[in-house]
């Protein structure tokens, strides 16, 4: 930043306002880089200047900027729902994106005589009432085939002024010959008795459905005193189909009644807020956002982002918001709610399940698009929640097996960029422990390895995953302290039990959730690790046994059986050889001794 910029940026500073509001930074070029809200604008923008930051894009925007422009506002919420809009209008390069991969539908209620309802993918100013927007078309055509069976509506573009309809401009058509309008075109149905089955309709799609049943059935018992019992039945089965579609809602629980609900699960770059709006006792609008982080923003400022936004997109005036926790700016007249057990967690944690699902469908469709970017991710994701200097790219595991002391082997798999490397696996032979000591086995293996990596200048493993708890970790630890390759390799130890996560000189283990990516790469190195050492470890115990039997031969010595072995895969195929296939391999004297044994 050049001095003139430097002094300009500092005159800016000095004037600035403690009070809330919005900031704006600009570049040379007078381009929008960035909107932000503040409690207090002096402080916030200038901590932009005085500090450090720790992301390389934070320090890149700070270097860009040329000019700050800001917005007083009355309070910290104004503030908030101002960068709001201004970031869904302006879409500066260091906010936040919004991803909406379509547009979504919703129920319009047209604006004119006799509405018409109908759903749309364009929400337009044209005085018309829109409900939703929904996750898709099939629950909006599903709601729409119950408003249309109860309460019989045109569905022509006629204009039909009163005028229009005095002067019989129009004539009746299919739709109220087959019961499906009542043909107000030709004054057949009031437009007070058309009204009132919109009014009925609204009260449905908001999800007021226990409202509508409750009158319903008090018109029916009044037809039914007036003994108009056809009128009466008629309502009867408006009410069935009603409690018919009430009972396919998402139930929740009765008594949580006019809820929000939010929650959110994020990465290093991205992060999925599903939403719940709730209705007497039913999930009525349910929707995932996904937010594309710039500057590793917060769990708790997207958060708050996302509840205004969907707050907005849906008109909710719920009192009530359910969340994974409390973030510090407040909706006016709303109450936080963080529950810890019943029906209101349930709930919460199906929303943090649908964010989860989300999350997980979107990771499918990169990793088939793009499947480099998706790697890219998940290598990020883990040197992030292993706290690694480096992306482990290669990464490679150990585990060890024996029986009481026997036949003790080890096993490392290697993976490159979360997958197997299969050409890549090793197994070892312990060679200088006896007895079943699992630490001492630990700490030769990896001296072996380690020792000939270095020897060979092979490439080293960004991460070592040692199958077990503390103490397989510190004997592994002793090995790359002796070959002074201890922190400049990641080492962890993964405890079979609970799933712990161990860092060398770390008594308390990190626990991963069960669902995190990084946690599944370390389970499938472990199983690799398990599943290559009992392989190796019950052909060693075979082969042993075999040696055995072929050793109790008098004058066969174990170098001879292991000869054998090695060419002839098994005791069985040794005693089905001719004397002369026997001979091509250990010699003719040793040949006859094994023939004989065998045939004679």
């Amino acid at each position: 930043m050049s001095e003139s910029l430097l002094n300009h940026i500092n005159s800016l500073l000095k004037v600035l306002p403690e009070t809330p509001g919005v900031y704006q930074y600009f570049d040379t070029e007078n381009n929008l880089l960035y909107v932000g809200k503040a409690k207090n604008l002096k402080k916030r923008v200038s901590s932009y200047f005085t500090k450090e930051h720790d992301t390389a894009r934070l320090n890149l925007l700070v270097k860009k900027i040329a000019d700050i422009k800001t917005i007083k506002v009355e309070s910290e919420l104004d503030a908030l729902l101002l960068e709001n809009n201004l970031i869904k209008s302006l879409k500066p390069k260091y906010n936040i994106n919004l991803r909406d991969d379509k547009t979504y539908p919703w129920i319009i209620i047209k604006n004119e005589r006799f509405p018409r309802i109908f759903y749309t993918r364009k929400k337009l100013k044209d005085g018309s009432e829109y409900f939703g927007p929904y996750a898709n078309v099939r629950v909006i055509k599903a709601l729409l085939d119950l408003v249309k069976q109860l309460f019989p509506l045109r569905n022509c573009a006629y204009d039909l002024k009163e005028e229009n309809i005095k002067n019989k401009k129009y004539r009746e058509c299919l739709e109220f010959h087959i019961g499906k309008c009542k043909a107000p075109c030709t004054g057949r149905q009031s437009e007070g008795d058309y009204n009132n089955g919109i009014k009925r309709i609204k009260e449905i799609i908001k999800g007021d459905l226990p409202f509508v049943i409750r009158d319903l059935r008090k018109e029916m018992e009044l037809f039914a005193e007036k003994l108009e019992f056809e009128k009466a039945d008629e309502l009867k089965q408006k009410i069935e189909l009603l409690e018919a579609f009430q009972s396919k809602s998402t139930i929740v629980h009765p008594t949580i009644t006019n809820v929000d609900v939010f929650n959110i699960v994020s990465d290093e770059k991205t992060a999925y807020i599903n939403y719940f709006k709730i209705k007497e006792g039913a999930i009525i609008q349910g929707q995932v956002l996904e937010l594309k982080k710039k500057l590793e923003e917060r769990d708790e400022e997207l958060l708050v982002f996302a509840m205004v936004e969907f707050r907005q997109r849906f008109n909710s005036a719920n009192k009530e918001i359910i969340l994974p926790f409390i973030p510090e700016i407040k909706l006016p007249d709303c109450e936080y709610v963080v529950p810890k057990i019943g029906d209101k967690k349930k709930l919460l944690d199906l929303a943090y399940k649908n964010a989860i699902e989300f999350k997980l469908e979107k990771d499918k469709q990169i990793s088939i698009l793009d499947p480099e970017k998706h790697t890219e991710r998940i290598m990020e994701q883990m040197k992030k929640d292993l706290r690694l200097k480096e992306q482990p790219r290669r990464i490679e595991g150990f585990d060890n097996s024996n029986i009481q002391g026997n036949y003790a082997v080890s096993a490392m798999p290697v993976f490159i960029d979360g997958k197997p490397a299969k050409k890549e696996y090793r197994h070892f032979n312990i060679k200088t422990v006896e007895g079943p000591d699992d630490f001492a086995s630990m700490e030769e293996v990896i001296y072996r390895r380690y020792a000939r990596v270095l020897e060979e200048k092979q490439i080293l493993p960004q991460l070592i995953v040692i199958d077990g708890g503390k103490g397989q970790l510190s004997a592994a630890v002793k090995s790359l302290q002796k070959l002074n390759l201890f922190g400049k390799v990641a080492i962890i130890g993964i405890a079979k039990k609970l799933e712990e996560i161990y860092f060398p000189g770390d008594s308390i283990p990190l626990y991963l959730d069960k669902r995190s990516e990084t946690l599944k790469v370390i389970q499938h190195i472990r199983d690799e690790a398990h599943r290559f050492g009992i392989t190796h470890h019950r052909n060693k115990r075979s082969r042993e046994t075999f040696k055995s039997e072929l050793s109790e031969i008098k004058g066969i010595s174990d170098a001879t059986a292991t000869k054998l072995l090695t060419q002839l895969k098994s005791v069985s195929n040794i005693k089905s050889s001719s004397l002369e296939e026997l001979s091509a391999i250990v010699g003719t004297s040793k040949a006859k001794l094994v023939f004989n044994h065998f045939h004679i």
